[in-house]
């Protein structure tokens, strides 16, 4: 108890050296907690968001043809599928990559044909003009794409078939198609890259004359789903089991959108350890300097010292005195830190905003592919992060404190 309230002795504010570097020490600690805190839930957000914007826009299974053979009879198929208990919906679905014209702009995006009331079912896409309507020479196109081409609702799109690269001998002509809706994800890589036109469009552009490529799934719980699951009731194993049941002869290949997206989450987690290690950096930095305190401290007080150790205090207490002295300073820091990257998180965009005014753009879309800059705080990374700086400034300050507390009392007493 005595270490305990000499130390908060040694911490009021006074005019001096040592004031003016505990008060540095406890910022530097402050920032480098805010930064680590910050920066962590900001690479949280980006996992969350991507994968909800994935689970909005991609389907959670998808079933394609192992060899290059088409799925036959894929409404039938679609109706078992449904019927498993967890399954949403199923759309069966042709996917080629075409070539796009408009007012001399061409891109490369991928056409998707689909059956307009199914995929409505299975991914309900927010219309930002027109509606999702696939009947006849209709396509759906997304909101940067439409940027891009500089083209409307209602307005017109030359098609090229990629058959034209597959066989030579032939010529597809372009089909000339109607816009009659642009969507919007919110993700630059779904609103720029992807077209949506009916199935017998997609057959004509694909050089197909029955079948679809693959049959897409939506399920209740797609965080649920295990590939590697042995259980009786694993959704992911009854869909197996009916694609096996139902086509003998053909093999199909399942792909859950774990699976299809395993790169991104990885890079994301791989990232933010990575960004989490280096800016751990910055917080040591600030315990070396609430180390420094502790030395400035004790040269400050060595006469006070040696007069403590000859009224008999042990080295002990005088060294817990010092220890408690700089891991004070990094319990006060830390709590001030993680007060700090709750201000920066809920005020974020508005700062990003504030930038862009300058001419500062911090967070592209076309770079991230996201309108805004998302964030979550996971309550266990604050913990972990607060354990560590605490931890690591009580172990850094047991050195100085031990050679302090360790004076002669004879010679600290008699020193000038």
């Amino acid at each position: 108890m005595f270490s305990f309230f000499l130390a908060l002795k040694y911490l009021r504010p006074k005019r001096g050296v040592a004031s003016v570097v505990t008060m540095l020490s406890v910022l530097g600690v402050m920032i480098g907690v805010a930064i680590v805190i910050v920066v962590r839930a900001v690479f949280t957000g980006f996992s969350d968001t991507w994968q909800q914007k994935i689970l909005d826009f991609k389907p959670h299974v998808i079933v394609r043809a192992a060899g290059r053979r088409p799925i036959q009879h894929s409404e039938t198929l679609c109706r078992h599928y449904e019927q498993l208990p967890g399954v949403l919906a199923a759309s069966p679905s042709i996917e080629t990559r075409v070539l796009v014209e408009n007012n001399r702009k061409i891109l490369a995006p991928i056409l998707l044909g689909v059956d307009s009331a199914r995929f409505q079912r299975l991914l309900p896409i927010e219309m930002w003009n027109g509606s999702f309507d696939l009947s006849g020479d209709g396509v759906i196109i997304g909101i940067d794409m439409a940027a891009q081409l500089m083209i409307e609702v209602n307005d017109e799109l030359l098609v090229y078939s990629p058959m034209n690269l597959l066989n030579r001998d032939e010529i597809y002509f372009p089909e000339r198609l109607k816009v009659k809706g642009i969507y919007r994800t919110g993700q630059a890589e779904y609103d720029g890259n992807y077209l949506f036109v009916s199935l017998d469009m997609a057959r004509d552009l694909a050089g197909m004359s029955t079948g679809v490529n693959s049959i897409s799934l939506r399920v209740q719980k797609p965080q649920d789903l295990n590939p590697f699951s042995q259980e009786p009731g694993n959704l992911f194993a009854q869909i197996v089991s009916i694609s096996n049941n139902f086509s003998e002869k053909q093999h199909l290949q399942h792909v859950t959108w774990q699976q299809q997206d395993r790169l991104i989450f990885n890079a994301v987690a791989t990232e933010k350890n990575m960004m989490t290690l280096l800016l751990i950096f910055i917080s040591v930095v600030a315990i070396f300097c609430v180390v420094n305190t502790i030395i400035v401290i004790t040269v400050q007080k060595t006469h006070e010292v040696g007069l403590l150790k000859a009224l008999g205090f042990s080295t002990r207490q005088l060294t817990m005195t010092f220890v408690l002295y700089g891991w004070i300073q990094c319990v006060i820091g830390t709590a001030l830190g993680i007060g700090l990257a709750f201000l920066l998180l809920f005020n974020l965009q508005n700062l990003v905003d504030w930038l862009a005014r300058f001419g500062v753009e911090v967070f592209p879309k076309a770079v991230y592919g996201l309108d805004a800059l998302p964030w979550r705080i996971v309550p266990v990374e604050i913990l972990q992060v607060a354990v560590l700086v605490i931890v690591f400034c009580a172990l850094a300050s047991c050195l100085p404190a031990w050679r302090a507390a360790s004076l002669d009392p004879v010679k600290a007493l008699c020193k000038e």
